[in-house]
Parts: C-alpha cells; sequence; structure tokens
C-alpha cells in the first residue's frame, strides 16, 4: 500500500478509537473544536514566517488532525464523512482547474488562473453567488481586506496600472490628515481605516502578503525591546528612569545586531 493512503488510515482508526473510547476526544463538539482549530491555524502560519519546516510538519498534523475531528464528527450526524470531503474537493479542483483538467488557455499566466477560479465559483452557484459572499465575517480586519481585494479583482475591479495605487495612499493620508486637525476621533477612525486598506492594496498589487510583512516587523520590534529591555537590567538601570534619549541609543545598537 501507498505510505501515504497507510498513515492517513492510521490516522482515521486512531480517530475512530479516540472518538469510542476517550472521555475528552468523546466530549468534543464542532463548535469546540473551532477555537482550537483557529489557534492551530495561527501555530502553523507562525512556523511558516520563522521558516522552521519540522515545526510546519508538526503543525500540519495537528491540522489534519482537525479535519479527521471534524469529518468523524460529521459521520456521526450522518451529515457527511472523510470521503465526502474528499470527493468534494477532488470534484471542485478539477472543475476550477479546466486549464489542465479541460481545454482552457491560461498562456501561463497565474493572473489568469486566479480570475477564471472567482469567475468559476460564481457559476457555481447559477451565478448568484455575490464576489464578496465568502468572506469570513470573523477574518482578521488585516486579512479581510486583502481577500476582498483579491477576490473583486477578479472580476476585473482593480487598478489598470500598480503604480496608480500610491496616489491613492497619499490622498488617503490627506484625508487622514485634515480630520486630525478637526480632532474629529470618529472621522479619524474611519479616515485611519481607508488608508490602512489602501496600504494593503498597495501590497497585494507589488505581491507582498501584508499579514506576513506586519507580522515579520513585530517580531522584529519585539527582538530590538528585548535587548533593550536586557541592556537596561544588565547596567542596573529601569526603563522607567531613563529618558528617551538613553532608550534610543541602545535601540541603534540592537538595530546593528539585527
Amino acid at each position: 500500500m501507498d505510505r501515504r493512503l497507510e498513515a492517513f488510515k492510521e490516522l482515521l482508526d486512531i480517530m475512530d478509537e479516540l472518538r469510542e473510547k476517550c472521555p475528552w476526544d468523546k466530549k468534543q463538539t464542532l463548535e469546540s473544536l473551532r477555537k482550537l482549530t483557529i489557534e492551530e491555524t495561527y501555530e502553523l502560519g507562525d512556523a511558516i514566517l520563522k521558516g522552521d519546516l519540522q515545526e510546519i510538519k508538526k503543525e500540519l498534523g495537528d491540522l489534519m488532525l482537525h479535519i479527521v475531528f471534524y469529518a468523524k464528527i460529521g459521520e456521526e450526524k450522518k451529515a457527511f464523512d472523510i470521503a465526502d470531503v474528499l470527493e468534494n474537493i477532488n470534484k471542485k479542483l478539477i472543475y476550477r482547474h479546466p486549464h489542465i483538467f479541460g481545454d482552457v488557455d491560461v498562456d501561463g499566466s497565474a493572473d489568469k488562473v486566479a480570475e477564471n477560479w472567482e469567475a468559476l465559483k460564481l457559476k457555481e452557484k447559477g451565478g448568484n453567488k455575490r464576489v464578496l459572499e465568502g468572506v469570513p465575517a470573523a477574518m482578521p480586519a488585516l486579512v479581510k481586506a486583502n481577500r476582498i481585494q483579491e477576490k473583486v479583482r477578479g472580476v476585473g475591479f482593480d487598478w489598470e496600472y500598480k503604480e496608480q495605487v500610491w496616489d491613492k495612499v497619499k490622498e488617503e493620508v490627506d484625508e487622514l490628515s485634515h480630520e486630525i486637525d478637526k480632532a474629529d476621533n470618529d472621522k479619524m477612525e474611519a479616515e485611519f481605516g481607508d488608508l490602512l486598506f489602501a496600504v494593503v492594496n498597495a501590497a497585494r498589487l507589488y505581491g507582498i502578503d501584508p499579514e506576513a510583512a506586519l507580522e515579520r516587523t513585530n517580531l522584529k520590534f519585539i527582538k530590538r525591546f528585548n535587548y533593550l529591555e536586557s541592556k537596561t537590567l544588565l547596567q542596573g538601570k529601569s526603563l522607567h528612569d531613563m529618558s528617551l534619549a538613553e532608550m534610543d541609543e541602545i535601540w541603534e545598537e540592537a538595530k546593528k545586531e539585527d
């Protein structure tokens, strides 16, 4: 037997056993697993950002367990089983890749493939499905903004030239500055959101994942601030008692350490 199939069958058998005999596993529901699945997804994301292949392998296993768990609960409810899940995704992949399994020509263009994908998704429900219908309401705002922009691009709603986005970014900066001068907190928040949306759009147009980019900066800041804090403690000082100029001097050292 194919090693992959053998390993997958073993996981299914283990899940059957756990669901029957383990008090914790027997107690779980679709709802109770949801928050754990979100946590596992973020842990996988962290491992990917770190480029830790062994950790990625581990986190993929955790996520695979959740998929099998959901399918087992679906089987118990007589709603669906793991075979239904796999058959459904197989069918979808074949349908949405007519350039591989059909006679559609995309001239080797990844952008054309993405456009076809979104168009085919709309056709799946007889054209009645709205373009942004599939964007999860609970998705984090930064990721959601990027996904919204990707989806509308799929139906042709995008900048003609990517360089045009910078005029929009500058426009939003000016509008935010105007509201800051007026000190209207509600309008300031609205304009700040418009600015962030425009910056996310710029990232997308230049092939940058804004979530990954921001997390990269978060990690860099944490590393540098930890250096600042550690250096301060070694000097027998407290950050609370230091001037901003003193902290900036150590911060510059931290940047050089990078």
